[in-house]
């Protein structure tokens, strides 16, 4: 969606870093591309990075590189110190020249959170398993904790011999350095252990050691957690002390992170408020600069918030509060290239929608990482915007969902003259019901974009057009054709499906389920799940939020200063059962790594019943009768009956292109409904318009695509 008109001034004010200059007040936070470690490593990382200096950024922080080899999270990670770490990060460093962007390259270690294969591959301050690697790593003894110091200060100075910026340390998140400063994970009773100050003192001495290894005037950036978010997490004067003893040992910046990745409260996800955690780092600028001992010097040193904000208008009002001086934005540069440029320019912004199925997802498990709203996004080798193949070629895309928008987007950028069928009277397919859902409202606002966006390219769009097989002339001379016609629900052969009070998901969404005070499901995939959700949840505000997860206030006291829908849920009041069932597996089985569990502790919590490992013997005017696996019947009660179990492609006009031998692709649901989903929709997209076009780069292997 378009920013608003509103200017964005403390956003583009310039503000220094240490000695470097920047031109405004965002930055691009660090993001793990899962590409790090391949041989080709250098190229496609500064075409990721340099499409995105281009389109705006300022300051840029690399994914995280190990500084030694059991410091990598997994094979996916680059490892500094060896060569082909050196050959790709001098591209990397290259990649922002002639731009006003900087790049900062992060020093990483996972600690007890990598991935090991062998015993004592894996190390951290003490042997304290983590529910991410499920490995008990090896006690780090204590001349080892001084190598791993002089480590980070290694890959720091390498930082600056090759053409970095400025470098910064990932002490968040539950990696090594939070393992250290945590009585949970820190049991030593030694020099780096025992007590608060000596949990301190790894981060600390690592703080020190990379100014020293840099010297004065290169800037060094420390990215720490302001919130647990764990049990028995530490105290606040604790987190306070350790931000005030990194300015002290010379850091230039804190980048202040919250939550553990085995927190069990969400951080990043769509159901969390926006800006929710921006009082943590406002309440460490207010300690850094509010104590007796503040010199002018601490108090210049800038501190980032982050986290939940994918808006350049949130990022403003946050800035405009004045409790923080820069706002790190990560995945809504995965979203758009150009986001910073467009806030300039008010121009139709990509947004994050935060699904993490393309990104976080795949990251934590050493996948190739995407963007399920944007499939170039770290394909950009592959999926170039140099040339213009398609230049006066005329396509038509059949379908105006996920997969269309996004082949036809493609293929108009490529230069083609692209006509767009869709059979409703607006664009989004199954995002227009997506939207509806608490917590995915920004949903509507991806098909607010390619609206705006296929307007702007010239894209020639045909609401309310079915395209049948009579209408042969609407294609018959074109270049190519993408048939993204999608998917219908697929009817079940259950006693009763038939009877007035029983609809399929799609009626469900478009027309609701009027008064009906009890809901029986049948079918409990992504789709079950969101209307599941629907029926019983509405937005809520940050506070509901905290309230549900038990998260003390922030220290100033405050929430958030975004004045805008919530996109947390509550439940809702108004006494609607709803039963979701399934006949085996898992409940939400498809949705992604790192949301299903919000979701279905979600629903748990407002009281919705699962029941799985079933057979569905009928539907009566009264409910579903289900046999369970000892062999007894149950009555499910049911006022309405949706049924959500699975779905069959729509893909008619196949036999109608085969015979007219017309170049074409089919993708998304149309081409296969199993485990279809929306991240493999756009991708699918994408693909298609650049090979119709003949823009895909010879020779290069995509591992199967952008999905």
């Amino acid at each position: 969606m378009p920013e608003p008109g509103a200017a964005l001034d403390h956003i583009f004010a310039p503000i220094a870093i240490g000695g470097l200059r920047l031109p405004h007040r965002i930055v691009m936070g660090s993001m793990h591309l899962g590409v790090e470690g391949a041989a080709d490593a250098g190229r496609r990382l500064a075409a990721f990075y340099r499409e995105r200096a281009l389109g705006g950024a300022g300051l840029i922080v690399t994914g995280g590189w190990a500084v030694s080899a059991d410091a990598a999270a997994d094979a996916s990670y680059g490892v500094l110190g060896t060569e082909g770490a050196r050959r790709a990060l001098s591209e990397v460093a290259g990649a922002t020249e002639g731009t006003e962007a900087r790049i900062a390259l992060q020093l990483f270690h996972a600690g007890r959170y990598a991935l090991g294969d062998s015993p004592g591959e894996v190390v951290a301050p003490s042997a304290v398993a983590s529910r991410v690697s499920r490995v008990e790593p090896r006690a780090l003894g204590e001349d080892e904790v001084w190598e791993v110091v002089a480590e980070f200060a290694a890959g720091a100075a390498l930082a600056r011999e090759l053409g970095f910026a400025a470098v910064e340390v990932m002490g968040s998140e539950g990696y090594l350095v939070d393992q250290f400063l945590s009585p949970v994970t820190n049991l030593r009773d030694d020099s780096w252990g025992g007590d608060a100050e000596r949990r301190m003192r790894f981060g600390i001495e690592i703080a020190a050691a990379v100014r020293e290894a840099v010297g004065d005037g290169f800037p060094v950036l420390f990215r720490m957690t302001g919130a647990e978010l764990m049990p028995e997490a530490r105290p606040w004067e604790e987190v306070e002390a350790f931000a005030a003893a990194l300015v002290a040992a010379g850091v230039d910046a804190l980048n202040v992170g919250v939550g553990w990745h085995e927190s069990g409260v969400p951080t990043v996800q769509g159901a969390v408020p926006a800006g929710a955690f921006v009082g943590w780092a406002e309440g460490l600028k207010t300690s850094i600069t509010g104590t007796a001992a503040t010199t002018a010097a601490t108090a210049a040193v800038p501190v980032i918030a982050g986290n939940r904000i994918n808006r350049l208008r949130d990022a403003e009002v946050v800035l405009a509060g004045g409790g923080v001086d820069l706002v790190s934005m990560s995945r809504p540069f995965l979203a758009d290239p150009r986001i910073v440029a467009k806030g300039r320019e008010a121009g139709a912004v990509n947004v994050c929608i935060s699904c993490d199925q393309a990104c976080i997802d795949r990251s934590i498990v050493g996948e190739r990482v995407s963007c399920l709203v944007n499939p170039r996004a770290g394909y950009e080798v592959e999926f170039g915007v140099d040339a213009s193949p398609a230049q006066r070629k005329r396509f038509a895309v059949i379908g105006g969902g996920p997969a269309g928008m996004e082949a036809a987007r493609a293929l108009a950028a490529l230069g083609g003259a692209v006509h767009l069928y869709e059979a409703r009277e607006e664009l989004g397919g199954q995002f227009r019901w997506a939207r509806l859902v608490p917590g995915k409202e920004d949903y509507g606002a991806t098909i607010a974009y390619f609206e705006s966006e296929l307007a702007r390219l010239g894209v020639r769009i045909h609401l309310g057009h079915e395209v049948h097989e009579h209408d042969a002339n609407v294609i018959a001379d074109c270049a190519g054709v993408v048939l993204a016609t999608g998917v219908h629900p697929r009817a079940v052969d259950i006693p009763g499906s038939s009877l007035p009070h029983v609809v399929d998901y799609a009626e469900a969404f478009e027309a609701g389920l009027g008064d009906a005070r009890s809901v029986a499901i049948v079918g409990a995939g992504g789709i079950g799940v969101d209307l599941a959700h629907l029926l019983t949840h509405e937005p809520a505000d940050a506070a509901d939020f905290f309230e549900r997860y038990r998260v003390a206030p922030a220290p100033v006291g405050t929430y958030s200063r975004i004045d805008r829908v919530s996109l947390h849920t509550k439940d809702l009041t108004n006494g609607t059962r709803v039963t979701l069932m399934r006949r085996s597996g898992r409940i939400g089985a498809g949705i992604g790594r790192t949301t299903r569990w919000v979701w279905i502790d979600a629903l748990k919590h407002a009281g919705v019943e699962t029941r799985t490992n079933l057979t569905y013997r009928q539907i009566t005017p009264h409910g579903v009768e289900i046999e369970l696996e000892d062999g007894t019947f149950e009555l499910i009660p049911a006022d309405r009956v949706v049924i959500a179990a699975g779905q069959e492609r729509r893909d008619d006009l196949r036999p109608l292109l085969e015979r007219l031998q017309i170049p074409h692709r089919v993708v998304g649901g149309a081409e296969s409904p199993t485990e279809l989903n929306a991240v493999r929709a756009f991708a699918e997209g994408l693909r298609a318009a650049y090979e119709l076009a003949g823009a895909e780069r010879p020779g290069v292997d995509s591992g199967g695509g952008a999905g």
